[in-house]
């Protein structure tokens, strides 16, 4: 199908810059924006930029999607409008998420604004944290942000817990740096400075060994095959370590768990925090499965976060708005 690039509207092109922000997966950015004139927008999953060996399945695709998705809404708050959302208004078109429509006048709330503030400075981090600790009740807010949206937040506060979690991260890591097809992926999306992309991550993203925490990162720069042992561990804490979850698996519960994570993400960068992301016991089988049975019975977990304080922040680029608004 050919897809004509019209000239960006205002109104959609303001949507769509303050959706991008949302984060994915290596950054892919799995997404594009049709406007509907003066009287919305939609969201599509772009299935150019699925992950096939991470993400068959398509999960971690839509809840990068559900993540902008909220900042659209959180946009048209920002303005004082109530968005309409339509999950999925045309069943036969399945790359087609969610449709949202311009709803009545309604005036923003003081933590709307704040999240709405903090859309450019939440950033992913990719290391360890400081040991400062996290503002008071910042957690309990946390918990309710996620909730609005319909899905748990379930904070790993017990050291055994946070210890047998962190082994689970490790596990994955090391089933994956051991997978050729998962390792020629994660380089796909990987670049060099001498090269630079508005989409995947730039393999010095992170200064510090990918284990150099008790949760283990993604070997980017290739630092595990040069170093097996890092040189240094960082001191615990790792930060605020939880795990999101919704009560089904489908498309419709990913979309969910995607605009909770963002709701989280803001508030939390709304007070200087930010997130480091371990997803890939999500993406075995197996470990996902053991996950879900030693820590959320009756749950599906579809995030591991830790919250903390990052001593260099560090941006990724975005693609402009240009490139993904048809």
């Amino acid at each position: 199908m050919s897809v004509v690039i019209t000239p960006l509207g205002h109104a959609s092109a303001y949507l769509v810059r303050a959706a991008v922000t949302a984060p994915s997966v290596y950054n892919t950015q799995p997404w594009f924006f049709v406007a509907d004139g003066d009287r919305g927008i939609e969201l599509y999953a772009d299935p150019d930029r699925r992950l096939p060996r991470s993400d068959p399945g398509g999960r971690e695709l839509v809840v990068s999607c559900g993540a902008a998705l909220f900042n659209i809404r959180l946009a048209m708050r920002h303005l004082g409008f109530a968005p309409v959302v339509r999950p999925f208004p045309r069943p036969a078109q399945p790359e087609l998420l969610a449709r949202v429509e311009w709803g009545p006048y309604a005036r923003s709330s003081a933590d709307e604004q704040r999240m709405y503030a903090a859309l450019r400075r939440r950033h992913t981090v990719r290391g360890p944290f400081r040991n400062d600790p996290l503002p008071a009740g910042l957690a309990e807010a946390l918990r309710v942000q996620a909730a609005e949206e319909g899905a748990v937040l379930h904070v790993v506060d017990d050291a055994v817990s946070r210890k047998h979690l962190a082994a689970l991260v490790t596990e994955a890591e090391g089933v994956h740096r051991k997978d050729a097809a998962h390792t020629a992926e994660q380089a796909a999306w990987t670049w060099r400075s001498a090269d630079p992309r508005h989409d995947g991550v730039p393999a010095d993203v992170s200064v510090a060994h990918p284990d150099c925490t008790g949760f283990a990162g993604r070997d980017y720069a290739g630092l595990t095959s040069m170093f097996p042992v890092p040189p240094g561990r960082w001191p615990a804490p790792a930060g605020l370590v939880a795990v999101l979850s919704t009560d089904r698996d489908d498309r419709s519960a990913w979309l969910r768990a995607g605009q909770a994570l963002q709701r989280m993400l803001l508030l939390a960068a709304a007070h200087d925090v930010m997130a480091a992301f371990h997803t890939r016991p999500l993406e075995v089988g197996r470990l996902r499965t053991r996950l879900r049975r030693e820590f959320l019975p009756g749950d599906f977990p579809q995030m591991i976060l830790r919250l903390g304080f990052a001593p260099a922040p560090r941006t990724v680029p975005r693609r402009p708005a240009a490139e993904v608004l048809r």
